[in-house]
């Protein structure tokens, strides 16, 4: 992140698609909910890398849960682990953990620290302390239209750092899940670019002065994702 003007440094940790709750099919009932407890401690590390990294903001960038359920444990353990962030965290439901009034996030009292992306619209929430702009939406069915083709950080916010984090394909315009345009980007005035829905990490990218990456599942759920697994943490 580069800083001019009112702009100041901040740090970002940035992950997507934990999957919770998958369903391990493959595996017996008893190894499949050991592994379901595998996937919730990964929250509480998460939380102490945000800590120990002093992250300014988390971005949970969709699918962090496998569908539009969810144990009593994995919401317990979800409100717990995210109460122990210093920072504003920001969810963006993705194809998977799609926003529905009768879904998990709508049925659960998180923290005054989480602000979860509701609609399939655009929405800008301040960090102030930052100066700094969050701006999102949630997938609101398991597929998605273009969310982020028409926007343009709006000429208030220019001295400011402006951050988005969405569920989306980036560089498919055939993809049904938030199809990501390159050349769209590239004039959008962000600064960068938090996306989920891949598993496999990015590496950082960049179209015009917009950085943009996605980490790739931090944890595999088969033998398809092995391997190192990674989050981010933008400067």
């Amino acid at each position: 992140m580069h800083k001019s003007g009112g702009r100041q440094n901040m740090r970002i940790l940035h992950t997507a698609d934990l999957h919770l709750d998958s369903p391990f099919e493959g595996l017996s009932a008893g190894k499949a909910a050991l592994r379901r407890g595998e996937q919730r401690d990964l929250l509480y590390r998460l939380a102490e890398l945000a800590s120990k990294e002093q992250a300014d903001v988390v971005l949970l960038a969709g699918d962090l849960l496998d569908s539009d359920k969810a144990y009593r444990e994995t919401a317990e353990d979800l409100v717990r682990s995210l109460s122990m962030i210093n920072a504003p965290v920001f969810i963006s439901p993705g194809n998977h953990d799609w926003y529905s009034p009768k879904c998990p996030y709508a049925k659960t009292r998180f923290p005054e620290n989480v602000h979860i992306f509701r609609k399939q619209e655009m929405e800008a929430v301040e960090v102030e302390e930052c100066n700094a702009v969050v701006y999102g939406a949630a997938f609101t069915g398991k597929h998605s239209e273009a969310l982020t083709d028409d926007f343009k950080v709006p000429e208030k916010n220019a001295d400011k750092l402006n951050i988005m984090c969405i569920h989306g394909e980036y560089g498919n315009r055939e993809s049904l899940y938030n199809p990501v345009s390159e050349e769209k980007i590239s004039v959008s005035g962000l600064d960068y670019l938090a996306l989920g829905h891949i598993h496999k990490a990015s590496g950082l990218l960049k179209a015009g002065n917009t950085y943009i990456s996605w980490p790739g599942c931090p944890e595999g759920r088969g033998f398809d994702e092995a391997g190192e697994k990674y989050v981010s943490l933008i400067d």
